[in-house]
């Protein structure tokens, strides 16, 4: 077993099943092709296999929090509309009844309740990033729900209580997007692409502050950054970048991907 602190991710998990079709009649044929490259890359990029994988997707909301315990989690294909071979896609990964254990311990520890859930299957934000990070679905994963208060402070301290894991082999993932609105995604107008600069800028300023107090507290009150409502009308997908924040605690963050996509940026960060 590893002895290092492992970093904790906030990945992209783009749209849908798009690494695994072709683009939308009208859209950019290469236009997943750099995301892709990124979470394929990020295996070798961290130098070693970690024990286990412990993802938050955007994708899982509950109260109580809801952590995934099945010994194998089947797939769920919570998405319409796509080709139809993308609903015959599989990832049989392992899941491992023993770290979800392990984190509802360290979540009861902590103040928070939560409930073993079996019968989910992982949802898009989980199995497609991880498809295309890890392809041989080698290496057991546990999927952990966001809280469905979608407190920003409460993910911060939920990533905080997940800390002990990054010393025991257990790779924390925050899968979501730093852009997440789909009405104005497909406008390529100069107004919305503005508000989508001016957030990632300000995300970008505030994950890689070097301060952990002043890092937390800015994104506790994410929603006042310049672009935030533009980018973000609903939380849950930045709500993962939390979690990752909050588990990383005084270690320093920084941007490991950026992208534009149909004039909008797109962030990935790494913690420690």
């Amino acid at each position: 077993m590893s002895t290092r602190r492992w970093p904790t991710l906030f990945i992209p998990h783009g749209g849908g099943p798009c690494f695994f079709m072709d683009p939308m009649p009208g859209l950019p044929p290469d236009m997943w092709h750099g995301m892709a490259s990124y979470l394929r890359g990020i295996d070798a990029s961290l130098g070693e296999r970690p024990s286990a994988i412990l993802v938050i997707s955007g994708h899982w909301e509950a109260t109580p929090l809801a952590v995934n315990g099945a010994e194998r989690p089947p797939l769920l294909f919570d998405y319409s509309g796509f080709p139809e071979h993308t609903y015959r896609l599989t990832y049989p990964v392992a899941g491992s009844p023993s770290l979800a254990a392990r984190v509802r311990s360290l979540l009861a520890g902590a103040g928070f309740a939560s409930v073993e859930e079996r019968s989910r299957g992982l949802d898009h934000g989980v199995f497609i990033p991880l498809k295309v990070m890890y392809p041989a679905a080698d290496v057991p994963l546990v999927q952990l729900s966001l809280d469905a208060s979608r407190d920003a402070a409460r993910h911060l301290a939920l990533g905080r209580a997940l800390a002990p894991l990054r010393d025991e082999g257990v790779l924390i993932v925050g899968s979501g997007m730093s852009y997440h609105n789909l009405r104005e995604f497909f406008a390529d107008r100069p107004d919305s692409n503005r508000a989508a600069e001016e957030f990632d800028r300000w995300l970008v300023d505030a994950a890689t502050d070097p301060d952990p107090v002043s890092r937390d507290t800015k994104l506790a009150d994410w929603q006042r950054a310049p672009g935030a409502r533009a980018s973000h009308p609903t939380p849950e997908h930045l709500l993962p970048l939390h979690v990752a924040v909050g588990a990383a605690l005084n270690d320093p963050g920084r941007r490991t991907y950026q992208d534009r996509l149909l004039g909008k940026p797109v962030s990935a960060f790494q913690f420690g």
